[in-house]
């Protein structure tokens, strides 16, 4: 039977405005972002500082965007990603170690206590951490670090941690690269730690990584050299410390940076004290449903009431996760 001219025109309408959204999607190098303030504000930046002619042109050699990495490129909730991964250390060498049972923090973590863990204070999270991270060398950590990302589980969701990524965040890392921007991680974490991984999820190659370390001496072993990791602490890169990490490892300011906590305002500001045109943006966490609530009362990604009106003064971008993503991780799709 011939189909009816009715019939003809409703599937031609169809193919059409499907050719029609395929192509605007094409179009659009941040299709999870709405069309609000934020988007706007990044996308007419970008325009900005890569146009020849422009007053605010920027040569590619001096695009510069840094981005904290906890909270701003991947999840940071229920605690520190990095975290988990010293409580499973601590628990895969706690049967070599029979006198942490009696040894705090180590003792509460075997109890599954983690107020007891956290009751000591920084002090005792740095020890936890540089403990589990220090007594091999560069290699065998570095080991240690991809076989944990392959193989464990976000508590709440179950997704490997490499999957709790920000998939609005890795569509902003791909627009500005393909504009002549290099992209920089500016972490509070342990660069050794994010290093094995980075450039598989992100995009960004170790070497423009940058974060808090530990000390390393280099040895001799079995006939070859070796960096041997040091339970010594070398450099915090947070807070006041990342426009230090920035100066010593990148030396050129950021063009652009991006965080999502009282501990980014010092590189938003040392970014914004450039000359020419800037861009300086933070992550907000106020979606209860897709991701996590939570600022000024958490210890986690600490967003105060003053690093808001900070942002409102200078003009900074406030990303709405809420209101301007229209996905949150790349699972949603």
């Amino acid at each position: 039977m011939k189909p009816n001219i009715k019939t003809i025109i409703i599937v031609f309408t169809v193919i059409i405005l499907a050719c029609t959204e395929a192509f605007a999607g094409a179009q659009d190098p941040l299709p999870s972002w709405n069309d609000g303030p934020a988007k706007k504000a990044i996308t007419a930046f970008v325009y900005d500082v890569t146009r020849e002619g422009s007053p605010n042109y920027v040569r590619p050699v001096e695009r510069i965007a840094t981005f904290d990495n906890d909270g701003t490129l991947w999840a940071e909730q229920p605690m520190y990603f990095q975290f988990f991964f010293a409580i499973d250390r601590v628990k895969a060498l706690a049967p070599n170690h029979p006198e942490w049972k009696d040894k705090e923090p180590f003792a509460s973590l075997l109890r599954g206590d983690m107020k007891g863990v956290f009751a000591g204070g920084e002090k005792s999270v740095a020890e936890l951490v540089m403990f589990t991270h220090a007594g091999m060398t560069t290699e065998e950590f570095e080991q240690i670090v991809k076989g944990w990302v392959a193989t464990a589980r976000h508590p709440k969701t179950g997704r490997p941690y490499t999957e709790m990524v920000y998939q609005p965040m890795l569509e902003l890392l791909t627009y500005l690269r393909s504009n002549g921007f290099k992209t920089f991680i500016i972490s509070g974490g342990g660069i050794d730690f994010m290093r094995p991984w980075t450039e598989q999820v992100y995009g960004i190659p170790p070497e423009h990584v940058v974060g808090s370390s530990i000390k390393a001496k280099y040895e001799m072993r079995d006939g070859k050299p070796v960096l041997m990791r040091l339970p010594e602490l070398n450099f915090i890169d947070d807070k006041a410390g990342k426009p230090v990490g920035i100066n010593a490892h990148i030396g050129r300011r950021p063009v652009a940076a991006f965080g999502n906590s009282d501990g980014d305002q010092q590189m938003l500001e040392w970014t914004q004290g450039g000359t020419g045109a800037r861009l300086m943006a933070l992550v907000h966490h106020d979606d209860a449903e897709r991701e996590w609530v939570y600022g000024a009362e958490s210890k986690i990604g600490t967003f105060s009431d003053t690093l808001m009106a900070e942002a409102k003064k200078s003009g900074w971008v406030v990303i709405s996760m809420k209101k301007d993503w229209k996905v949150v991780f790349p699972f949603e799709r």
